[in-house]
């Protein structure tokens, strides 16, 4: 077992030969801790590992391919990336940021691939075009500001615009079927987009783990308590589901990636960064159809704008999705409420992560958030017949025989507490460390999955600095993320290029090659439309 330690302060650990002392303690068995501990296995193949998933299986709670959204974000149609001020401005900072979190992702998917530590990878990822399309004036205006803002950005060169209807009814035939001719109607669309099975991922990642045998993998088994040690070191106990029995783990770092359940290990941690955290669960709901005649006429994911008021959550968006070796269509998402923390939580969960030092930081979020309970509350009203009059915004001939209700995972969004301003509503992720590094919590949801491999370098520079200043460690980061290090944006050679090697190693479609293409052939029509708006 190694004794290679991440932290300061750990030259003086537990000698108790009783205790079994670990390297690393993951808890939860989804896609954040299976990325944290693939990336640790690549940089330290010595380090012990030790991952605690409370239900049979890893996976299951949100990095499930039926239990999340439109999975592969990256900016290219989400119009919440890029929101418009007052005055009318479209923003892309955003979106500029997580379009390069999910290159990294997307790079280190690559590298294992590369390296043969999976053999498939359209199990977990498949070409999928991403669509943003609009109706009404309003709307196609913004659209056309949003594309205009994005082609300033050489990230975004692949992206094509049209308010042409024969050519939207090219990319996505059913969004078109019995639209109303006289609608304005607006469309972009990147081609290389794709869709990402995170369940199958995860799988993928701790069938790589489980080859080493300082790894280990205990499922059935509930982190109950962290202990912080006077040696610098965490005392994990753990309960044996199936038995009922109870054991301790000693370890020198813990990384708490239990979804919704975050925020309750996190209090249970004890450390004071905790206090300054909140959770408000929300649960989602989707439209499924497998009708075959459906699918084969519908592969994009088609995002659209969320209605006036609405949070940003409420994106409505049309979806290809690859589970479990089906091609199907997703649509929603509708909002549902539990108190359960997790889909196979408690429903006492919420009242329970209510502390004395994050009670105000809620009440105030509550009062302050008028739109989102409203938006809540409708969303709880509505009827199936409600449900599909929104898929049909979308997809006109929608019949309700062809599309089932899905429930999907519950997320649990950020309540925090800020110097000044008291509580706010945080619809993002955060990682929320000790001040020594020795544990991590990942907090909120999305982007979430989709810029996994961002979130963990973040980690790993904040937690193993003195590690990730090694020429070792740096070497082979830069093997496993050649563009570690640099910004996409100031580098469009080396996005072409990152793009292209990825897309032929994780037989994707050859981007470039379309996009090029694409380019050419749409970049007439675009100045002709930006002419007459002119």
């Amino acid at each position: 077992m190694s004794n290679v330690t991440g932290q300061k302060g750990f030259n003086q650990l537990s000698t108790n030969a009783a205790d079994k002392l670990v390297d690393v303690v993951l808890i939860g068995g989804g896609i954040m801790s299976a990325t944290l501990g693939t990336f640790i296995q690549q940089l330290e193949p010595n380090w012990s590992i030790q991952m605690f998933e409370r239900l049979d299986k890893v996976a299951e709670e949100s990095s499930n391919g039926w239990n999340n959204a439109g999975t592969g974000h990256s900016s290219l149609a989400e119009s919440n990336y890029t929101p418009q001020t007052s005055d009318g401005e479209v923003k892309m900072g955003k979106a500029v940021d997580i379009y390069e979190q999910f290159q990294l992702s997307r790079q280190f998917w690559a590298y294992l691939v590369q390296e043969g530590l999976i053999k498939d990878p359209s199990t977990f990822i498949n070409s999928v075009p991403h669509m943003s399309f609009v109706t009404g004036e309003n709307n196609v205006d913004f659209l056309r500001k949003r594309f205009q803002v994005l082609r300033s950005s050489p990230l975004f060169d692949g992206m094509i615009y049209s308010e042409d209807k024969e050519q939207i009814k090219s990319w996505a035939p059913l969004i078109m079927e019995n639209r109303d001719e006289n609608q304005p109607i607006a469309a972009t669309r990147s081609r290389f987009g794709t869709d990402v099975n995170f369940g199958a991922l995860t799988h993928h990642m701790i069938d790589i783990l489980s080859q080493n045998e300082n790894f280990s993998l205990s499922t059935k088994h509930e982190v109950k308590t962290l202990n912080r040690q006077s040696d610098g070191t965490w005392k994990v106990t753990v309960k044996d589901l199936v038995n009922n029995t109870s054991r301790t783990v000693h370890t020198k770092y813990v990384f708490i990636g239990a979804g919704g359940a975050s925020l309750t290990l996190l209090q249970k941690s004890g450390i004071p960064e905790s206090r300054n955290y909140g959770g408000f669960p929300v649960g989602g709901q989707f439209l499924v159809t497998e009708n075959p005649e459906i699918v084969k006429q519908h592969r994009a994911k088609v995002y659209g704008k969320a209605a006036v008021g609405a949070p940003p959550m409420s994106v409505p968006h049309m979806d290809t999705r690859f589970i479990d070796g089906k091609e199907v269509v997703l649509f929603g998402p509708f909002a549902s409420f539990s108190s359960k923390f997790l889909k196979e939580g408690s429903l006492l969960d919420l009242f329970g992560s209510v502390t004395p030092s994050n009670l105000l930081p809620m009440t105030q979020v509550g009062l302050k958030s008028f739109d989102l309970i409203k938006y809540l509350v409708g969303e709880l009203l509505q009827s199936n017949e409600d449900r599909m009059k929104a898929l049909r915004e979308f997809f006109p001939s929608a019949k309700s025989e062809d599309w089932t209700l899905w429930q999907a995972g519950q997320r649990v969004q950020i309540i925090k507490k800020v110097p000044g301003k008291g509580g706010e509503l945080h619809l993002g992720s955060e990682l929320v460390h000790s001040a020594d590094g020795s544990l991590t919590a990942l907090l909120g949801a999305s982007p979430g999955a989709s810029v996994s491999a961002a979130v963990m370098i973040e980690l790993l520079q904040r937690c193993f600095a003195e590690h990730m200043a090694t020429d070792e460690w740096q070497v082979k980061i830069k093997q496993m993320i050649p563009s570690y290090g640099l910004t996409l944006n100031e580098h469009p050679e080396l996005n072409q290029e990152i793009l292209l090697n990825t897309s032929k190693v994780l037989k994707l479609s050859q981007d470039l090659v379309e996009v090029r293409s694409a380019r050419e052939e749409l970049e007439e029509q675009e100045q002709q439309v930006f002419a007459t708006i002119a």
